[in-house]
């Protein structure tokens, strides 16, 4: 059964379960390749959506470059891992804050076990964890310090 994907609005494009669907659109140019990503992570063997979860990271429009960066969460959830192509995609696009992978790193640091992730990541786990445990620690002081001078100032 051949299904008509709609490329334009990005309508059913979740349930995209053929990789050379994904090709020939990727070819044609159309506007939800990021969605269609997604639908290949839900409905395909990450080794056959890895290239084009890849090249979707690549593309020139934001929003569908999002997309894309969630599909390659999704996929980390799915299948507990990445390949190589994917985590290099990540570092490249930069683990931090600001980062549009910055949820796709979340879940790939929650779903793949540490001792599978590259050491670059691995440095990144450990940075974050550190830098986590500080926040929490200067919140609290200067919580407790507040605490102080407002009583100081009640007397």
């Amino acid at each position: 059964m051949t299904r008509s994907w709609d490329w334009a609005t990005g309508e059913g494009l979740l349930g995209l379960d053929n990789p050379e669907e994904w090709d020939a659109a990727f070819e044609r140019g159309e506007r939800c390749l990021g969605t269609a990503a997604i639908g290949l992570a839900f409905n395909c063997p990450l080794e056959d959506a890895s290239p084009r979860l890849v090249r979707a990271t690549q593309l020139p429009d934001t929003a569908q470059r999002g997309f894309a960066f969630t599909a390659v969460g999704t996929a980390a959830r799915l299948n507990g891992a990445l390949t190589p192509e994917l985590y290099e995609a990540l570092r490249t696009a930069g683990p931090g804050r600001r980062s549009i992978a910055v949820n796709a790193v979340d879940d790939t640091l929650t779903f793949v076990p540490f001792r599978d992730l590259p050491p670059w990541l691995k440095r990144w786990t450990v940075y974050v964890t550190v830098r986590d445990k500080l926040e929490a620690w200067w919140l609290r002081s200067e919580g407790a310090v507040g605490d102080v001078w407002r009583a100081l100032r009640g007397r």
